[in-house]
């Protein structure tokens, strides 16, 4: 499958801090590729990048083979962008508003336009200033439409929309990457866009934690739930620990990459019960994954390299400390509540 978008150590720097930190990134030809993070994870200055409005301090970035600076003006022929907080003259109308800004594109722009507002169903009278949140976004997914692009960029798109029209917005993106379009959208909404990304990469202070296939992903972290006897299984044995909690003789971990063999033996060892192994939300995959990298010093044997001794992480200098969670009634969480919840209902 062709790369449509790359980056290769793409970062920018502002006020000394890096808030795109050697960004590695590739979208293929037809994906709808979420990009996902909280506020001030680096979504929105990645895709000024992407669309040549900030030039990159190191790496590079290209879009259909071309490098997004250098060649920005050839490419906002073949690439749509709808920013987070469109702004036009609000004095225009709809009409008129295509009408201006046909004139800085090809033949084809003023009539795909007009099909695309009455699709839309938008007042070609109306004032842009008194359409509702929902209007002015569709108006914004029209422009960046109308030029026919290969290339869809969608900075926060549904950000301030109501429910209904959320979920309108994100069902045309479906239609879009059907027609052979590539769609990068960003959100920090990351529940509503999980129904229709086929691809998906998390960042956080600029740095992009892991993307992939939403398939693959599904693979690559999973959730571990058991009960044991005796001594509980060491969590590291079964791939990199992204979480990790017990109670009574319940156990549960949130793996990456989990190890397949490990994990089947597990299963047969004496003392080992209910082994459940289940997929993670995006939401739950992008929490997990976010935990961790707030807690560098708890890393693990697996990520780190570094031996553990039994029940305790060692840590630079050769202090420990304990991976385990213990938990009571006070934890707060969903996670916590059902762990102890099912503990009283074992016999």
């Amino acid at each position: 499958m062709d790369t449509i978008i790359a980056t290769q150590g793409l970062t920018k720097i502002f006020g000394g801090r890096a808030v795109v930190d050697r960004l590695n990134l590739t979208v293929p030809q037809g994906a709808i590729f979420a990009l996902l993070g909280g506020n001030g994870a680096g979504k929105s200055t990645t895709i000024k990048m992407l669309t040549g409005l900030l030039p990159a301090d190191a790496g590079s970035a290209t879009i259909l083979g071309q490098d997004c600076w250098a060649e920005a003006i050839g490419l906002r022929h073949r690439v749509g962008y709808v920013p987070e907080r469109p702004r036009f003259y609000d004095w225009m109308s709809v009409r008129d508003i295509g009408w201006f800004t046909a004139g800085f594109h090809k033949p084809g722009f003023a009539p795909r336009y007009v099909e695309l507002v009455q699709r839309f169903r938008l007042d070609p009278a109306a004032r842009l200033k008194t359409l509702s949140k929902g209007g002015y976004a569709k108006v914004g997914l029209a422009l960046a439409l109308a030029p026919d692009p290969e290339v869809l960029i969608l900075d926060e798109p549904t950000s301030g929309l109501d429910l209904f029209i959320r979920r309108e917005f994100l069902a045309s993106m479906v239609e879009l990457a059907g027609a052979g379009r590539t769609i990068l959208l960003s959100s920090h909404g990351i529940a509503e866009v999980e129904r229709v990304a086929s691809h998906a990469g998390f960042m956080a202070e600029g740095r992009l934690l892991l993307a992939a296939s939403i398939e693959e992903l599904r693979k690559r972290i999973v959730r571990v739930r058991l009960r044991f006897e005796g001594l509980p299984p060491d969590p590291d044995r079964l791939g990199q620990v992204l979480e990790f909690e017990t109670s009574g003789r319940l156990w549960q971990a949130v793996l990456q990459d989990p190890d397949r063999l490990v994990l089947d033996e597990l299963r047969q060892q004496a003392g080992i019960l209910d082994v459940e192994e289940t997929p993670l939300s995006l939401e739950e995959m992008y929490t997990a994954l976010l935990a961790r990298f707030h807690r560098p010093e708890e890393a693990r044997a697996t990520s780190n390299g570094q031996a553990a001794e039994r029940g305790r992480i060692m840590l630079p200098g050769g202090t420990g400390v304990s991976p385990v969670r213990t938990m009571d009634r006070r934890d707060a969480g969903p996670t916590s509540s059902r762990l102890a919840a099912e503990e009283e209902e074992q016999p």
